[in-house]
């Protein structure tokens, strides 16, 4: 019997990997996250699995359910939302599984974080602009390490990628602004990829006002930094004419 936590992706039902889809199909007993998973990512579960919401569960009644398909030799797709490794939830339960004799694989998945820098037609690392993404999230309930506040990670001047933080817009605003400037582009994307997707530009003066018009409260990534809007930004030495690599040789003549 295994656990098989699978990244389900970002909501669009195509971006689940071909390994995630199938596991799912295979798995006698699916415990999907239902507040964030769309049902047609299940679309591929067997018409007699049992299929459990998570998302009204605590620990231990996600456990109990574990635990019963260990009794009973049932694999388990355990779904996910995104990529596991990122803001999962899902240590927790791998401690508790490790605790019960509970063999797991981690199935990685397409992060709402790339799937927003998609939905945005962006490329989040620009040669001399940024090199360097911080996917972090804003200090709320959740009390942040130290050395990992906001304004602490700002001032290394990276792409910013925040998750869980749409209703700390004010706070966000606040503590950046005197290190990134009121003009600082800033993407927010909700639900990307899904059905109902929106997405708001603007900069740090004036995106909690537009996020606040088009009443988006939750579910959403945001980018923050200036390879957002720049166009002059250097190319890439990858495919320059006088740049040699393993694959290719340089057009140029050195003398």
């Amino acid at each position: 019997m295994r656990v098989y936590i699978i990244g389900a992706g970002p909501g669009d039902p195509e971006l689940i990997t071909v390994k995630g889809a199938r596991l799912i199909a295979e798995c006698p007993v699916v415990l999907y996250t239902g507040s964030l998973v769309p049902q047609d990512v299940l679309r591929t579960a067997h018409k007699d699995a049992t299929i459990l919401d998570s998302a009204g569960m605590t620990l231990d009644q996600i456990m109990e359910v574990l635990c019963k398909a260990r009794d009973a030799g049932h694999d388990v797709a355990r779904v996910h939302t995104g990529d596991p490794s990122l803001f999962g939830s899902t240590a927790e339960q791998i401690r508790r599984m490790a605790d019960e004799g509970i063999d797991y694989e981690i199935v990685p998945g397409v992060s709402s974080f790339v799937a927003a820098a998609a939905m945005l037609g962006k490329e989040l690392t620009l040669p001399e602009l940024s090199q360097t993404v911080i996917v972090t999230r804003v200090e709320g309930r959740t009390p942040m390490p130290e050395g990992e506040k906001l304004a602490d990670l700002a001032r290394h001047g990276s792409t910013l990628v925040l998750f869980l933080s749409i209703t700390l817009l004010k706070k966000i605003e606040r503590e950046l602004t005197p290190i990134l400037g009121e003009d600082c582009p800033v993407a927010v994307v909700h639900k990307a990829t899904m059905s109902d997707q929106q997405i708001v530009s603007g900069t740090l003066a004036n995106i909690r006002k537009q996020v606040q018009q088009a009443g988006i409260k939750s579910q959403s990534i945001i980018i923050i930094g200036r390879v957002l809007t720049s166009t002059d930004f250097a190319d890439s030495r990858l495919y320059a004419a006088d740049f040699s690599h393993r694959f290719r040789k340089s057009e140029v003549t050195h003398k």
